[in-house]
């Protein structure tokens, strides 16, 4: 029993990741939606409100080429 405990409490931090991760994802994927309907400036105010991190923002918008592929 204590054996599965402790197998289970390693799985919360990929699992908290992947919750943040998939978070992350959703909010770059709006960003993305708001620079082709509106604009760049807004799209990046969009993402650096929410905590996106600016090499990211900028490789999403600017460099659409190095976007990570949807799996």
């Amino acid at each position: 029993m204590e054996n599965f405990q402790c197998e289970a409490a390693a799985l919360l931090p990929a699992t908290e990741e992947a919750r943040n991760d998939a978070r992350r994802r959703v909010i770059v994927d709006a960003g993305i939606a708001v620079q082709g309907s509106s604009n760049t400036m807004s799209a990046v105010e969009y993402l650096r409100t929410r905590d996106i991190r600016a090499h990211v923002i900028e490789r999403v918008l600017l460099e659409p080429h190095r976007r990570r592929s949807v799996s």
